[in-house]
């Protein structure tokens, strides 16, 4: 049977050019969780294996049942995405630097389309079966609509980010368009455990008006 592959199939969406470029995406089905804090503690990786709990459940159950859902195929898990904020006392305060601390995160999957709600939540009681994760209970089945965006490959650490996000937000202003807000979505196509920082890819992209 034959496999989806984002990489291959999709790489509009996840793999874009190190330079800037405008995109228009419709609505998507992903599980999301949400949270605050600083990406770099222990904590936050707990969010990140609840997550990957519930996708591989998806995957590795469909992969198996009989009858396969309508229009199934299998595929290769869609990678991590997180959008990124501060929160609202730290924007009072901004001065061009952020405290992680003060970070704000909704990280999800996504998910293809045969993907079913009642099927996720079929899904999510198994996985807490699996595993003894208590954040597996803040994880959502949501559809998301980006619209029109600006995106870009940034390549390197994501301490280095912010000098992408100049040249991204160089290019719309050329284009005529308005950056929404300082909100952002981060693609990580990369493996942090096996890629060096000043390896890692990851697919910047904030909306535009």
């Amino acid at each position: 049977m034959q496999k989806h592959e984002w990489r291959k199939a999709e790489k509009s969406l996840y793999l874009p050019k190190a330079k800037p470029e405008i995109i228009n995406i419709g609505e998507m089905k992903f599980i999301t969780i949400s949270g605050r804090g600083n990406p770099n503690s222990s904590e936050f990786t707990g969010y990140i294996e609840a997550l990957y709990a519930t996708a591989y459940t998806i995957k590795m159950t469909l992969k198996n049942l009989v009858p396969a859902p309508r229009d199934y195929m299998d595929y290769t898990v869609y990678p991590l995405e997180g959008v990124w904020d501060i929160t609202d006392e730290a924007k009072k305060d901004f001065n061009g630097t952020i405290n992680k601390d003060d970070l704000i995160f909704k990280l999800m999957i996504r998910q293809p389309d045969f993907v079913t709600e009642k099927f996720f939540v079929e899904m999510l009681e198994l996985a807490k079966k699996k595993k003894a994760n208590p954040l597996l209970e803040q994880v959502l089945y949501e559809s998301i609509s980006e619209g029109k965006c600006v995106q870009m490959m940034h390549l390197g650490s994501f301490d280095d980010e912010p000098a992408t996000f100049a040249i991204m937000e160089a290019f719309a202003e050329q284009q005529g368009l308005i950056r929404h807000s300082k909100i952002h979505r981060e693609l990580y196509i990369s493996d942090v455990r096996k890629v060096a920082p000043e390896k890692l890819k990851t697919t910047l992209r904030f909306s535009v008006t």
